[in-house]
């Protein structure tokens, strides 16, 4: 992966990098960054993100699929970004969400993004994720967090304290929570 600035300094011409784009030696992953054809076999969108947004983490509905505890597929990938920085723009499809500051790295931890030969981008442990959709339920939708939740239980050591201890530093998570909690168990 490399940006345009990589590709000039390294004495390719920005005309010549486009012929490459467009003779199809070299793709455009996103604005501004490209890769050698068959080079990356990542996803390109969290690749995009990951390099224009280093703190950007995966959340929500993406961050509830790519743990499986939930069966939709987003159309967009969920980011979040700690409040006051701006988001980037993208040519991937991204749902830019802002967190606080105070609680932004709550359950984050850097994962690999798949075929990209060492790039990383945050992710949300499975508890956050699915505390972040109860808190959150008027974006996701309340069903999404229940959906979630339901699955998550059926996992082998889930313990309903560690959702609670997460849902106590979030606020708006721990009276919804505990009513789904009380309903599923």
């Amino acid at each position: 992966m490399f940006t345009l600035r990589d590709a000039v300094a390294s004495g390719v011409s920005k005309s010549s990098l486009y012929r490459m784009v467009a003779s199809g030696t070299v793709e455009m992953i996103g604005s501004g960054l490209f890769a050698a054809e068959g080079a990356l076999e990542g996803d390109p969108d969290l690749l995009e993100a990951a390099h224009k947004a280093p703190q950007a983490t995966i959340c929500l509905a993406s961050a509830l699929a790519r743990h499986q505890l939930i069966d939709e597929i987003p159309s967009a990938v969920d980011l979040a970004l700690p409040r006051g920085k701006t988001p980037p723009e993208l040519t991937a499809p991204v749902r830019w969400h802002v967190f606080d500051r105070g609680t932004f790295a709550l359950g984050r931890s850097m994962v690999k993004i798949e075929g990209s030969h060492g790039a990383e981008i945050g992710l949300y442990s499975a508890e956050r994720s699915i505390v972040d959709a109860f808190r959150l339920r008027g974006t996701v939708g309340y069903e999404t967090g229940v959906e979630a939740l339901r699955n998550w239980l059926r996992r082998r050591g889930a313990q309903p304290s560690q959702l609670m201890e997460i849902a106590s530093a979030l606020p708006r998570a721990k009276g919804p929570l505990r009513q789904a909690l009380e309903v599923l168990s």
